[in-house]
């Protein structure tokens, strides 16, 4: 048997029709920029996300670089984020030339630990950056009166939770901008790279527009320095064509992780102590990713690949020890995001997961544990 850590070809040919007739759509307008597909997109995630506005961009990395630029950060700047997330986070900060903080996570959601917040700001900081890690908000309460209180954006990261919640309100909407990311592989992916920023603000709205078009108002009069951070309207179309299909995902990603769960508990692993599994804080985990803690966790990794089993370590190396950062001598520490590169595994959890493919994934991590080679 073979498992993927993903099975894009399943989806697609699941919603073949809806997918096809909105490309030619497209194809046939040959509006290919700013077509009228992008606004239709805005205004259905906006809604989706219980947001006034949505501006569409060029990628999720992007709509964290523009939310930055709208808000005037740059060098001098400082930015505090988690130490534990995909490189844009971090990289996007870096970009403007503002310079990132970094907070060690919590260790049950994986999330920025916001206890640990307030002592890491100065008068130079100017933004919060919370990620959403594997479709869980992170606890944003605390972090909503944080920024209030030192008046600090808030720009959160929710490229893995689209559709996520966090006491009935939903990822994106609580902070001053929420960022997201249309990358394939995502809950809600288009065909190549893509992204949104939704806020509840009119006025930064507005400047999101402008800046996403080279901070041109009206065109070919710039007051701003922006970039060409538009959404191409064939990425709006296959969102479009893929939203109504997105909570039903959601369902089936939770429906797996249950199936995970017991199947797990049912082989004792949980009792053995060698398996962690995610714990669902917030209320609605839309499980972009089902990680799990594992001892050898990189034995088990090649042991699974040999048995032809996707999977992911999401991430290997916190920021604070990346190369490129090491001009800021962070000293820091860091253990709870060391621990977690360390330990954490992703195994495969897309929707059109079969119970005999999930059955083959759990009974080859038993085989892993029994396997005299890893005792």
């Amino acid at each position: 048997m073979i498992v993927p850590l993903l099975d894009l070809k399943a989806q697609y040919n699941s919603i073949k029709t809806d997918i096809d007739s909105a490309v030619a759509e497209v194809f046939e307008s040959q509006y290919f920029i700013n077509g009228p597909q992008v606004k239709q997109c805005e205004k259905a995630i906006s809604n989706y996300c219980n947001t006034s506005d949505a501006v569409g961009v060029s990628s999720g990395t992007d709509a964290l670089l523009i939310a930055l630029m709208v808000e005037g950060i740059g060098a001098g700047d400082e930015v505090i984020t988690t130490d534990f997330s995909f490189f844009a986070t971090a990289g996007s900060v870096a970009r403007t030339g503002a310079k990132p903080v970094f907070v060690d996570i919590d260790p049950i959601s994986y999330n920025i630990d916001p206890d640990q917040i307030r002592s890491k700001i100065t008068s130079d900081t100017k933004a919060i950056i919370p990620v959403h890690l594997y479709g869980q908000v992170a606890d944003m309460d605390p972090i909503m009166e944080i920024a209030e209180e030192y008046n600090l954006t808030v720009i959160e990261d929710g490229a893995q939770a689209i559709g996520a919640e966090y006491k009935g309100r939903r990822a994106g909407s609580i902070g001053h901008y929420g960022c997201f990311s249309f990358f394939p592989s995502k809950n809600l992916g288009t065909s190549g790279d893509g992204g949104i920023v939704v806020t509840n603000d009119p006025k930064r709205s507005e400047m999101l527009m402008i800046f996403r078009n080279h901070g041109s108002k009206p065109k070919y009069y710039h007051k701003f320095i922006g970039g060409n951070f538009r959404l191409d309207t064939l990425h709006a179309a296959v969102v479009l064509a893929k939203l109504p299909h997105l909570d039903s995902w959601s369902d089936v990603r939770k429906h797996n992780a249950d199936r995970y769960r017991q199947l797990i508990e049912e082989k004792g692993l949980i009792d053995n102590g060698v398996i962690s599994l995610p714990v669902e804080v917030a209320n609605r985990h839309i499980y972009n990713q089902f990680v799990i803690r594992a001892e050898k966790r990189n034995d088990l990794q090649a042991y699974l690949k040999e048995k032809k089993i996707g999977t992911e370590v999401y991430y290997p190396v916190p920021f604070h020890s990346q190369e490129c950062f090491a001009y800021l001598n962070q000293k820091d520490e860091f253990p709870e995001s060391e621990a977690a590169a360390n330990e954490t595994l992703a195994l495969p959890i897309y929707p059109e997961l079969s119970d005999d493919q999930a059955i083959f994934v759990v009974n080859s991590i038993v085989g892993f544990y029994s396997d005299q080679r890893y005792i």
